[in-house]
């Protein structure tokens, strides 16, 4: 694997020294190099040379001093990723990339390694890369070896002591390859990993995350972040009526791990869509049938989960809900057309604005790229 260091770059009209390192996707070197694609092209006597990959530890250190949160965003085709990584890109915002086991058995991990060089070697931003809602051992250490910068192992619905066994096992074999696990303690209620894969499953009842289970939870799995369940939920049809966030029980678990020594701990915030109801009528008025009983987190309530040290926000529903309501619109107005460019444009428009939004607006974490 040939290197370049010190190289003059020209990023955002900013020159810098950058060493990158240009790999060929074969052998642990791809690993160590933390760098999923390094392309360039010449500029004048400059290389412009892409960001490599950012580590997630690093990016949830800058968010808890910045009083932000990490988007984390869920992809599956090229639209979702060009329309992500575009919208934190003109807002100077870093970005999390997730990709579920559903994902991965819709588009195939190397096509969706493909699309995630594409988008890292055009682009200026951080950009980490993590599997969403991992549920077993191996598939954490599949990703793990192909570059991931973190990965999830969720066995929230195993008892308390599996749970640490089986988290404690991907931490192990993750820090030896310099990689983060998020786990969950607690469950959600609704759609369990990606409602698009293999074995998915849904839960009618959730389980409220205990703040002395998370402190003993996260001492005994040495995992790196937790994701923890305050009455969120996964899915379009998250609450009914004027249900809100236990936002008590979030002040509770932070104070809890502070207290414990484990200081400014990262927490993560799944079932985070917040369901905006223009689309759902968008897509209801197009031929859709959501029903009326959908509803998200309040983005009120994200907003101080984000102030209270919730570091990362999961969004993948309003992302589907975005794109969904773009392609309807299309079909409904153009019933002839057949182009997949003139409906899945707008798709990825609608998806962009939806991203933008969340992040300048919710998430504050536009501006902060290169913090």
């Amino acid at each position: 694997m040939g290197t370049m260091a010190n190289v003059p770059v020209r990023r955002a009209g900013i020159r810098a020294l950058w060493p990158q390192a240009f790999f060929f996707p074969s052998g642990p070197a791809l690993l160590e190099s933390r760098c999923l694609l390094a392309a360039f092209a010449v500029g004048g006597r400059h290389l412009h040379l892409a960001m490599p990959l950012t580590h997630t530890r690093d990016l949830f250190a800058k968010a808890l001093k910045g009083k932000y949160a990490l988007g984390a965003f869920n992809v599956n085709n090229m639209e979702l990723l060009q329309a992500i990584v575009e919208a934190c890109e003109e807002e100077k915002a870093p970005v999390m990339l997730q990709i579920s086991k559903g994902a991965r058995q819709y588009a195939n991990p190397v096509y969706l390694k493909k699309l995630v060089d594409a988008a890292v070697s055009l682009s200026n931003i951080p950009i980490a890369v993590h599997l969403d809602h991992g549920d077993t051992f191996e598939l954490c250490k599949q990703c793990i070896d192909e570059g991931f910068t973190s990965v999830m192992i969720d066995a929230s619905h195993e008892s308390f002591e599996k749970n640490v066994e089986i988290t404690r096992r991907v931490v192990e074999y993750a820090h030896r390859h310099d990689c983060v696990v998020e786990s969950e303690l607690g469950q959600l209620v609704g759609a369990q990993f990606d409602e698009g894969e293999e074995g998915g499953s849904h839960s009618m009842k959730g389980v409220y995350t205990d703040p002395d289970d998370a402190v003993k939870f996260v001492k005994e799995s040495g995992c790196d972040s937790l994701a923890v369940a305050i009455g969120n939920s996964h899915g379009a049809y998250k609450f009914k009526g004027s249900q809100h966030l236990d936002l008590d029980r979030l002040v509770r678990i932070k104070k809890a791990l502070m207290d414990a020594g484990l200081g400014d701990y990262p927490l993560v915030l799944h079932g985070a869509s917040s369901v905006p109801k223009d689309l759902v009528e968008q897509i209801n008025r197009y031929g859709g049938d959501l029903g009326e009983e959908t509803a998200g987190v309040p983005e009120a309530d994200i907003e101080v989960a984000r102030r209270t040290g919730c570091t990362k926000v999961n969004i993948d529903t309003d992302l589907r809900l975005a794109m969904t309501a773009a392609i309807r619109k299309v079909f409904a107005e153009n019933p002839r057309e057949f182009d997949p460019r003139k409906f899945l444009g707008p798709a990825r428009n609608g998806v962009k604005e939806l991203v933008r939004h969340k992040i300048k607006n919710v998430l504050c974490s536009a501006g902060h790229a290169f913090d």
